[in-house]
This record gives structure tokens, sequence and C-alpha cells, in this order.
């Protein structure tokens, strides 16, 4: 790297790399693997931080704003390059994507995560999964392959935007059929 990193939203032209770095870290056991369907899909979703080197611009991770209702969204995809870890890069994805959930009146934003740590660093306190979740929380979980054995850490932080009003109740959690 040889110049400041920025972050902005993805283009489809990114989805190939950033199916790449999910796939390297869903490899290790770091995260879940995403489709890369899943990820044109969702592509909206999505910030890239990149770097301008004399070679143009280096792709360096990736990150995901997922709403789950009008009071919570879902950090998500979140992937630095293994070569570029430990340079700030994780910190300004999670800034855009609660920068992005501050512009669209989301006043709490939660993470799966691994890295506890880095979360904490970003201001997330850990959650007690088995009675803190939001129930649009666990009917994201309820279609993961993993939901039985889940060992990942919730942690969530609360923006400094206020709760929207007349906000409907979510729906509770349903079980897919075939799970």
């Amino acid at each position: 790297m040889t110049s400041e990193i920025s972050v902005r939203p993805a283009k489809a032209e990114d989805v190939p790399l950033i199916f790449e770095n999910i796939g390297y870290w869903a490899g290790q056991g770091k995260m879940l693997v995403r489709p890369m369907n899943d990820i044109f899909e969702n592509l909206r979703d999505f910030f890239v931080a990149e770097s301008e080197t004399v070679n143009g611009k280096e792709f360096l991770g990736n990150g995901a704003l997922h709403i789950l209702w009008g009071d919570i969204a879902e950090i998500r995809g979140l992937a630095v390059k293994y070569d570029v870890q430990a340079k700030g890069i994780g910190k300004k994805l999670v800034q855009a994507c609660e920068n992005e959930a501050k512009r669209i009146g989301i006043p709490k934003v939660f993470a799966w995560t691994y890295s506890v740590e880095f979360f904490e660093k970003c201001g997330y306190k850990l959650i007690d999964k088995s009675k803190d979740l939001h129930p649009r929380v666990w009917s994201e979980c309820l279609r993961c392959q993993f939901y039985a054995g889940c060992n990942e850490n919730g942690m969530i932080k609360q923006l400094d935007v206020p709760m929207p009003y007349n906000l409907p109740e979510p729906p509770p959690a349903q079980i897919p059929p075939g799970i």
C-alpha cells in the first residue's frame, strides 16, 4: 500500500474480488461463505476499501450493511485481505457501514464475529445471544446451515440516531421448511 485508504460503495466489477476475499476467510473458518449470486443480489449493501498504487487501485477489503428491520442493521461480509491486516482497513469499513446506518436512520448495528476484540475497539458490546437478540436477527440465523452449532459472538452498538417512531413490531422468527 502506498497511499491513503478510501472506502466507497461497491460496484458490479468488485464482485469477483469480494467473492474471492470472503471465500479465503470462509476457507479459514473465520466467516460464512457467500455465493457470488448472493453478493450480486446484495451489492448495494457492500462497501470496498482500496488504495491508490502506481498500478491503479488496489482492493483491500469489503464489508456490508444489511438492514434487518427499521431499528437494526447487520454488518456482514466484513473481510480485509490477509496481506494487509492491522492497518485500520476493517475499522474504516465498519465506519462506512455505521455512517450508512446513520444516514438512513437505523439506530443499532449488529455483527456476528469471532473477532470480539476488534469490534470492542470499534465500540461494540458483546451480547448474550441466548436472550438479547432482536427477532429479525433470529430470522436470519434460522436460515444458516450452522444454526444448531453456532459459536460466533453477537456484538451490538447503539448509534447516535433516534429510534424510529411508529415502527411496527417485527414478525416472530420462524423456522423455514426443511430445517
